[in-house]
């Protein structure tokens, strides 16, 4: 049983929830850099919509803001620790585990595409 989506799913997956979690943040703190994982959710929905066209640098510019939304989510993580914050813990947590999600099917991906070539 194969628990990874397809790259091209995982990036909508993520995509929407970047978006909602990211927009529900913001009503919830009126932060505006609450709607920086909106931003990047709206980038890997463009990509999420040309995906077909070009598949390998689609894939690469969405594993690569995967990565970048990840990493950087880690400072906000250790904002809402030191303010005792569950909520906010919680929000910030599932948008980096489904990013990490989503890369490993990126990467299981790649893993499989270069076998297939050998």
């Amino acid at each position: 049983m194969n628990l990874l989506l397809h790259p091209k799913k995982a990036t909508l997956l993520n995509s929407l929830i970047l978006i909602i979690v990211g927009l529900s943040s913001y009503m919830v703190t009126s932060s505006p850099t609450a709607l920086i994982p909106v931003f990047f959710g709206a980038l890997m929905m463009i990509c999420y919509m040309v995906y077909d066209k070009n598949n390998k640098v689609v894939a690469h510019i969405c594993i690569l803001l995967m990565l970048l939304i990840f990493i950087s989510l880690f400072m906000p993580l250790n904002k809402r620790i030191d303010a005792n914050d569950l909520n906010g813990i919680l929000r910030i947590g599932i948008m980096q585990l489904v990013s990490l999600y989503s890369m490993a099917c990126f990467i299981a991906s790649f893993i499989k595409a270069r076998k297939e070539q050998q």
